[in-house]
């Protein structure tokens, strides 16, 4: 007996089949976003979009792979400064909180 699976893509697949290194590598360039967003937005794991978008798209799309890793890199020689401002405003929400109990 042979069972007939319904396709249910989350990535939003309309008719054409694109694979999925393509549609997350068009999502990144489309928004800039981090390989972590870019996760979160398709409900699959950081390794996945970054295994599909450097060496996947290499072989599917080398036009595409170039302007990825172009964002990929800005995005990383940029970690720093995001970082940097995460831990700032934690501490600086920290800081106003403890000065309000102390009051």
């Amino acid at each position: 007996m042979s069972r007939i699976y319904k396709s249910t893509s989350k990535y939003g697949n309309d008719g054409d089949n694109k694979e999925r290194c393509v549609i997350l590598g068009e999502y990144i360039i489309e928004t800039n976003s981090t390989v972590r967003e870019t996760a979160s937005r398709f409900g699959i794991s950081k390794s996945t979009v970054h295994k599909d978008v450097t060496e996947k798209l290499m072989r599917t799309d080398r036009q595409l792979y170039g302007k990825v890793k172009k964002v990929l890199s800005k995005n990383k020689a940029e970690r720093h400064l995001r970082g940097g401002r995460a831990t700032k405003l934690k501490y600086s929400a920290l800081r106003e909180q403890y000065l309000k109990e102390s009051k």
